[in-house]
């Protein structure tokens, strides 16, 4: 079977795009209805388009993990042999990173004098610093929010001041007197809460030297974090985890509430000018695959579609010009339910406390012939400034109050 390249795969989702918009315009009444029919075979257009839009990113993580798996697995010598140059210790070293890998095949059995320099207070063995770069690499590229908010580093209780309310500025006569107009400051708190993801590996697979058990566990670690991250950024409700940018009274102000059952045009493009100017510059969309379903059949005032593929390689898609991204987390379309935010979500910040570690599982699974390797971090999220994220939400009152 032939294979497309992503530029290729692109422009064979616009051209599906474009056949699909005609068919609707075609194939509408006079109430702008579609027949059972035309609905159904207009759905599998659309699924044509969705199909070759997880293609794209499919290709676009292969392309990723072969650039990876292509650099070079050692470092130049730069120094001059023999002229007293030290090898790096601690995480940082390779011989750390060997002895890591040493210590997974063997259940932590066999740990080097080296690993002493990366024992985490919790029980566990700090990951090395290449392991820990990949780990954040592949963090943002599978979690919509750590890519689009501010991540920062933190030791301890972060506490970030916001103003809550504005100095005022007055106008003043000649030698008159100065008015001074008092300005209130907020406080936001990035704590730290633990996230563990447990990941078990058979004992085959362990003995098996040939085996990349060191991808194998980024690559399953960061999906896992990724996800669980990622919904408790959306939605979390502060206790125990993050809190959600959807969060109903800490996350995003709602800007829109729609007057019927789904999202149409004007409320949408009426989303966009309730976010103040300033924050429209580096504005996004997120929302749900099939509220962007929903979305894609609907045209502005002047006939045009709001939404737009991309066609250029790692570049978003586009809802009336901004980018548009996509999180299974979001809810879907239903009475009282935030569907869909529209901001500038590098207001949301991110906390990452200290570094991540790995600890095994000696004997839980061992009657499976398994064993099971955690990794652990501690991670905080709020957005510091409500008005910064405006979001839709369907009328109605939530299932659950």
């Amino acid at each position: 079977m032939k294979s497309f390249t992503v530029n290729e795969l692109r422009e064979m989702r616009a051209r599906a795009w474009e056949q699909a918009k005609n068919f609707l315009d075609e194939h509408r009444d006079n109430h702008g209805m579609l027949s059972a029919e035309d609905v159904a075979t207009y759905e599998k257009m659309e699924a044509e388009i969705i199909g070759l839009g997880e293609e794209i990113k499919r290709n676009e993580r292969g392309m990723a993990l072969e650039a990876e798996l292509s650099s070079p697995v050692g470092t130049l010598l730069t120094n001059t042999p023999g002229s007293g140059g030290k090898m790096k210790t601690g995480r940082a070293s390779d011989e750390y990173r060997n002895a890591m890998v040493s210590a997974l095949r063997s259940n932590f059995r066999q740990v080097s004098n080296v690993l002493v320099e990366g024992t985490d207070s919790a029980g566990g063995y700090l990951v090395p610093e290449e392991w820990d770069r990949r780990l954040i690499e592949a963090l943002e590229h599978e979690n919509v929010v750590r890519k689009l908010g501010t991540v920062i580093q933190t030791s301890g209780e972060r506490k970030i001041n916001v103003a809550a309310s504005k100095p005022a500025a007055s106008w003043v006569e000649e030698n008159g007197a100065l008015v001074f107009s008092d300005a209130s400051f907020d406080q936001k708190i990035l704590d730290a809460y633990k996230l563990s993801v447990a990941v078990k590996v058979s004992e085959e697979l362990l003995a098996d030297n040939q085996y990349d058990l060191e991808g194998f566990l980024i690559r399953s670690f960061g999906q896992a974090i990724a996800n669980a991250e990622e919904e408790a950024f959306l939605v979390g409700d502060g206790t125990s985890k993050p809190t959600g940018l959807l969060h109903p009274t800490l996350g995003g102000q709602i800007g829109i509430t729609t007057a019927g059952n789904m999202p149409t045009a004007d409320e949408v493009l009426d989303l966009i000018y309730k976010l103040k100017r300033p924050y429209r510059t580096n504005a996004a969309f997120i929302t749900a695959d099939s509220t962007l379903a929903v979305i894609r059949k609907l045209k502005d005032g002047n006939g045009q579609y709001l939404w737009q593929p991309a066609l250029t390689a790692g570049e978003p898609d586009r809802l009336l010009g901004f980018p548009v991204y996509t999180s299974q987390f979001v809810p879907t379309i239903a009475a009282g339910q935030p569907v869909i935010a529209f901001g500038d979500f590098s207001y949301y910040n991110i906390g990452d406390r200290g570094t991540r570690s790995f600890a095994a599982l000696h004997e839980l699974y061992a009657g499976v012939g398994q064993v099971a390797f955690v990794a652990k971090e501690r991670v905080d999220g709020k957005l510091i400034l409500p008005e910064a994220v405006q979001v839709l939400k369907i009328k109605g009152t939530a299932a659950n109050g």
